[in-house]
């Protein structure tokens, strides 16, 4: 009788050797684990180094935004002001862009788009004052701590005039 030698199967001729491949001169495919820690190492360094710089980043962009929104708050406030010729009180105060405050005559808005205030880049609200410490109208964020005063992400920002 003759015999015919088994051909290896798909399974066998994939993972090489080590599974009875009886083709010898095959290469084995693959990362030993010395190259997957060398990787692992250089990935590690890099986000070391990048990772603070893209968090003072974007700590620097919620500063903006918050500049951005004061400064459209303000704008706001200048058109109430056109409209009734004042702008609103303490007591009255950024709602009054919302929602008509009591008796005001002349009162046009909402002054702003949306039901609510916008809040600070860190969820705190705005807050408002009329007169502000230097007799106008102020508008501040305390920043991220929601605190005042702090220096960095912490700072207070506001808008006076």
């Amino acid at each position: 009788m003759l015999s015919i030698p088994a051909r290896p199967t798909a399974r066998r001729a994939a993972c090489g050797p080590a599974c009875g491949d009886p083709r010898p001169g095959r290469p084995v495919r693959g990362f030993t684990l010395i190259e997957l820690l060398v990787v692992l190492a250089i990935l590690t360094l890099l986000a070391g180094l990048v990772g603070p710089r893209v968090l003072n980043q974007l700590g620097g962009a919620k500063a903006k935004t918050a500049l951005v929104q004061i400064a459209d708050l303000d704008k706001s406030l200048e058109l109430f002001k056109l409209d009734v010729g004042r702008y609103p009180t303490t007591q009255e105060g950024l709602e009054a862009l919302i929602q008509r405050p009591g008796n005001v005559q002349g009162w046009t808005g909402p002054y702003l788009k949306g039901k609510e205030l916008p809040t600070d880049p860190w969820g705190h609200p705005y807050r408002y004052a009329n007169p502000g410490p230097d007799g106008g109208i102020e508008i501040l964020s305390l920043g991220a701590d929601g605190a005042p005063g702090g220096d960095g992400e912490n700072a207070d920002i506001r808008n006076t005039h």
